[in-house]
């Protein structure tokens, strides 16, 4: 397996370093690297606070969004996701996630053609075409190194990383990708927890397609849809 480095671009969700109008994406990224016997590290990440989908998922379980991950309309942060949806979600690292965002957008939508900054459909319009763009660089590593000294070699940087000493209140030290595929696994058994109006979404789009649902389990506060 080599290493992927990949980018996408996104609908604007943040304004500007110093705005106050959505104008830039989250424009996330992602970097995968084969770690021998450790399986495969990821990390995937958005260039804002946090991803988009977080907040809307909040807006469902009725919940406040943490300070920090997203302004009003008039650019005053605020924990209503219903107001964050409104308005803007902040970038990571203050400036330095809005640069990071914008020299994206240039590589995924500028560079290739497709659609660029507030020229982006995403998933939360329900019309207009997307116009998103990806960039996709593929290392080869027997290019730069022998695949078992590079496995052997993210071994011990995993293992390295791992054995690190815990701060307090800290039980383990992950390595990035390592939390996803434990909860993959655990849903893989548990089921995925859906909140009502999720669930009435996702029945009404079955309608539509005619794909039937799997039967859920019961829950107190959400149903649970077989992984």
């Amino acid at each position: 397996m080599d290493t992927f480095p990949l980018a996408t671009n996104a609908s604007p969700a943040m304004a500007p370093w110093g705005g106050r109008e959505k104008r830039v994406g989250t424009n996330p990224w992602s970097i995968a690297a084969p770690a021998g016997r450790h399986g495969t590290v990821v990390m995937d990440i958005a260039n804002t606070a946090v991803a988009r989908g977080k907040i809307y998922h909040a807006r469902e379980r009725g919940e406040p969004i943490p300070e920090g991950w997203a302004a009003d309309a008039d650019g005053v942060p605020t924990t209503d996701p219903r107001r964050a949806i409104e308005g803007l979600i902040l970038p990571m690292a203050g400036h330095k996630g809005y640069a990071i965002s914008f020299m994206f957008d240039v590589l995924t939508g500028v560079l290739t053609g497709s659609a660029f900054g507030s020229g982006v459909v995403g998933p939360y319009r329900p019309t207009g075409r997307s116009g998103v763009g990806h960039l996709l660089i593929c290392v080869d590593i027997r290019a730069m190194a022998d695949p078992g000294e590079f496995a052997r070699r993210m071994e011990a940087l995993v293992e390295e990383t791992k054995s690190t000493p815990t701060a307090p209140g800290t039980a383990e030290v992950f390595v990035p990708g390592e939390p996803e595929v434990r909860t993959a696994e655990r849903l893989r058994t548990e089921g995925i927890p859906v909140v009502e109006d999720t669930w009435t979404a996702l029945a009404a789009i079955a309608g539509t397609t005619g794909v039937p649902l799997p039967a859920p389990f019961p829950s107190t506060t959400a149903q649970e849809l077989p992984a």
